[in-house]
């Protein structure tokens, strides 16, 4: 069974999630709904994990270090300055949140096939919230790019 290989990537990623959130929040703490929602939805990737840690008992992880590099995302280590800068690295995020996702999605199939009911709550909990998650960055972005792009500095 495979199912302990993306249990470890998804728990590694809410964690760099939840971390790039938080670099976000502090990079581009002139902007107060970044700096707001940021720390709340790296709340909620803590939350995620924290959810994950009894299928991952279950189940087990295997780390994604031990996996190919394909299946690993590097999180924000700093922040660009600038609307362009703040465009860009919400578009970071918006990628980290897409694998996110699409892995909440893979588990929860494995989860139907598994018919493993305590699964399913957690990533129907957790994948709602990730959804959300994005629509937020993609609003965000769309209400920064004007500035960001069409607006000379």
């Amino acid at each position: 069974m495979k199912l302990p290989v993306y249990l470890g990537l998804l728990h590694t990623s809410e964690g760099t999630l939840a971390d790039s959130f938080r670099q976000v929040s502090e990079g581009h703490g002139d902007e107060p709904d970044i700096h707001f929602i940021c720390q709340s939805l790296a709340a909620q990737c803590d939350q995620h994990q924290e959810a994950l840690a009894p299928v991952i008992r279950r189940y087990g992880e295997v780390a994604d270090d031990d996996e190919p590099e394909r299946l690993h995302a590097d999180g924000l280590e700093d922040t660009r300055t600038g609307p362009v800068g703040l465009l860009r690295d919400l578009q970071d995020l918006y990628l980290l949140a897409s694998l996110v996702d699409i892995t909440w999605t893979m588990i929860k199939q494995a989860a139907q096939g598994l018919r493993d009911e305590e699964l399913l709550a957690v990533v129907t909990a957790c994948d709602g919230q990730t959804s959300t998650q994005l629509k937020w960055l993609k609003t965000r972005m769309k209400q920064a790019a004007p500035q960001a792009l069409l607006v000379a500095e």
